[in-house]
Formats: C-alpha cells, structure tokens, sequence
C-alpha cells in the first residue's frame, strides 16, 4: 500500500537527516520532492499547494531552523500535517440514534460496494455486536441481489428478500418496517451503481435518502482510481450530502491519491479501508497511523489489532500460561505462529505494516515460501520430536527432509529459527505474536 509514496518521502526522511542544520535553502530542496511524490501519488494539484505551504510556514519558523535537532523537527512537522490532511483522528460510525440504525450505501458500479456491505455487516455483528440485516435495492442487477444473499449467509446475518420487479424506495420502506418490527440494531441499504455519475442515478438514491433519512450515507470509492475517486465522492457529496467514505482495494493501491484527497476535496471522513478480499478485510481508518506508514515508520498498531482479531484468543491464552509456568516452546507451538501468519492474510501483508527498516531486514531472512517449507518440515515430524527438538539428530533430520521434501540444511535452518522464537517467547512471557509486536512498538523511535 503506497509503496510508491512511501519510498519516495523516506529518501526525502534520508536527505534531510543527511544535514547538520537545515537552512531555508536546502528545506526547499526537500520541499519540492515531497510535492513531486504527492503528484506522482495522484493528489489533487489544489491539496498539494496548501499541503506544501502549510509545512513551509512552519519549517522555515524557528522550529525547525533554530531547533537542536532540526532533521527531526521538519519529519514531524510533515507527519502532523499529513495527518491534518486525512483528518486527524478516526471518525467512527455513528450508531448512536433509536434502533434501527440506517446506514445508506452508495458509489459507481465496480467499486465493491455489494462487498462492502457484506464487511460491514460481519464488523458490525462481530465487533459492535449488532443485530444487523442488510438489503438490496439494486434492482437493475440481478447478480447483485443474488451476491448479498450469499454474502450474507456467509456470515450469518439476515438479508431482507426482494426481487427485480421491486421499486427501490418501496424495498428500502419495506426492509425499514421489517428491522423495526423484528428489533434489528442496524440496518444496511446497498443501493445501484452505474459507470459514471448520471441523473437518473442521482434522482433514485436522492428519493431512496429522503425516505428512509438514513443516520449515515456511506459513499463506497475505489482507492485505484486516484483522483477520479475524489471528483466522484466530490459529485456524490453536493448531490446528497454523504457522511462519509469507505475506500476499497486499498491494498492494491501503489499511489495513495484518493486517501490524501478526498477529506480536504470533499470535507467527508474516510471511515473505512478495505484491505483485503476477506469479509474480515475492511478496517477503520486512522490518519496517523497511515501518515507513519507513509513516512516509512509502519503500523504496529493496526498489526496488533489485526492479530487480536485474527487469532484464536483461546490457542493464545493457552500458550502465554505454558510459558508463565516455565514449560517449554516447542516445534508444534512455532507451527501455529506460521498458521496465524498464513490466517492473517500473509507474510507479505505483515511486513507491509512493519517500519521499513525492520520489514526491509525480515524479507532478507523470511519469505512466504519459506513459511508453508517449515510447515511441511514441521509436519514430518512425530509428536515426540516437536515437544521435543533436542531429540533430533542426525538420522532424524535425513528422514524429516526426506519426508517433507526439503534438505538437512533446510531442517536445521527451522532449528535455528526455533531457537530464537523460543528465546523471544520467553522474553515477552509467551504472549505470542501480538505481545511481540507490542514489544517491537516500544522500541519504535518517537516522533
């Protein structure tokens, strides 16, 4: 995510602290690279310039030229605007209101907004524990009211009936009236998209909104397009007056454009990202956090959240009290660390979070194919072997390798690995791998 982005203001973070002291002269310097990656991530021209005027004023202030360690001084003041730029904090949904709760969806056909219901809804049901239904009234699709029934058996909540023939604003009164006879706390409309902004678009949504006053209107944009996404959420906005953005396939997305755009364009929060194909793939949006990933220094934070959502609280709970009570880390422990891994969506995805320098150094020693290689390795062992490692000599080692299709030097490579899992369980009392992140996070220099 931001790839491009991010490497370019880290050689920026590079040059600066290349300085002594920073002078008018060579914080233009650093000044115009920034506004050129901003331009090159597909931020709209208009943000760019306040962006860049606002970080001027103050770097060229006594904060940063008489400051003890300026290099410092000018990489927070980018980080505090970039967050100012996204928003400053996360802007949560409002549930706040009598049940049911309607929560309006809409966007451009293609953006995966269909999905996106589909996310929310497990969010909400599973995080806010809410009684959710969700509803079609796409009814120029067929596919799509077919897609959210499924989506919705997939994760067990009720999806309200409708058919082609229906009117919109009659399936959205209808499916109103059922959430409140039938005590639902929230109540998720997904309404028709089409390939452009059109008026007939506007004219169904406008009367879909005017009768069911819906608490938020959610406009669904797809992060990939830049600055079009923005120019969209910007018409959607002055036609309906949305309350908020969720940008999808944010994962894919190398620029960053419509996530440094759209909340100075359109004035709206982003609230949600979507991250990944799973239902469990969409998460809240948090300027600061985003902001450091930009500037190379990660996101531990959302990792942390994203292990404690993705683990077995459980499988945890039952390895942190083994190691509490001096008993050993053993090969079939090390085993579900991997699986957690493969659960949370990938290496790839993990180090994607991690500051640059630390994912930088990991991917030199670990990789995907490395992992599912010591799973293998691990599963041609007996029981005996992975609660106990010391066992494994040589004859033992030659039939593991044989039996998982890998070298000696392979199964000792996994030992050693073992080894150093091992001592880091022990130093973070076995609180698997979201306690080692926590511990990774503290070590993290502050801004």
């Amino acid at each position: 995510m931001f790839d491009n982005l991010s490497n370019r203001i880290s050689n920026v973070v590079k040059t600066i602290s290349g300085n002594a002291r920073l002078t008018e002269s060579n914080i233009e310097d650093a000044l115009r690279e920034v506004r050129i990656a901003l331009l090159e991530a597909d931020v709209a021209i208009s943000v760019v310039k306040n962006f860049i005027t606002k970080v001027k004023t103050e770097a060229v202030g006594q904060k940063v030229i008489g400051s003890l360690k300026p290099d410092q001084a000018f990489i927070d003041i980018v980080h505090q605007k970039l967050i100012e730029l996204m928003g400053g904090f996360n802007d949560k949904l409002n549930l706040a209101a009598t049940p049911p709760v309607v929560i309006l969806m809409a966007g451009l056909q293609g953006a995966g907004k269909t999905t996106t219901v589909g996310k929310l809804a497990w969010r909400l049901k599973n995080i806010e524990k809410k009684k959710v239904l969700v509803v079609s009234a796409d009814v120029y699709r067929p596919a799509a009211i077919e897609q959210l029934k499924i989506l919705a058996q997939s994760i067990e909540v009720e999806c309200f009936p409708t058919t082609p023939q229906d009117k919109p604003v009659e399936i959205a009164l209808r499916a109103k009236e059922y959430a409140k006879s039938r005590y639902f706390d929230v109540l998720l409309i997904d309404t028709a998209g089409r390939n452009t902004v059109d008026e007939f678009m506007m004219q169904e949504i406008t009367a879909i909104y005017k009768n069911i006053n819906p608490l938020e209107t959610l406009f669904v944009a797809d992060s990939m397009l830049g600055h079009d996404a923005v120019n969209t959420a910007k018409a959607f906005n002055e036609a309906l007056g949305i309350t908020g953005v969720i940008l999808t396939k944010m994962d894919g997305d190398g620029r960053g454009g419509a996530a440094l755009s759209i909340r100075e364009v359109t004035g709206k929060p982003i609230k949600f990202i979507g991250v990944s194909e799973k239902v469990a793939g969409l998460e809240p949006f948090y300027p600061d956090r985003l902001a450091s990933r930009i500037l190379g220094m990660g996101d531990i934070l959302s990792l942390i959240d994203e292990v404690k959502g993705s683990v077995n609280q459980q499988q945890a709970q039952e390895l942190m009290t083994k190691i509490q009570k001096g008993k050993r880390f053993n090969l079939d422990d090390m085993k579900k660390q991997f699986e957690q891994v493969d659960n949370m969506g990938g290496l790839n995805k993990i180090l994607d979070k991690m500051p640059n320098a630390i994912a930088t150094k990991a991917a030199d020693v670990v990789n995907e194919k490395m992992i599912k290689k010591n799973i293998a390795i691990i599963n041609s062992m007996t029981l005996l072997e992975r609660t106990k490692p010391d066992i494994l000599k040589a004859s033992r080692k030659r039939r593991i390798a044989l039996g998982s299709g890998s070298s000696v030097q392979e199964v000792n490579q996994l030992l050693k690995q073992y080894e150093q899992m091992s001592d880091m369980m022990k130093k973070f009392g076995g609180g698997g791998m979201a306690k080692m992140l926590k511990g990774v996070k503290h070590l993290l220099p502050k801004m």
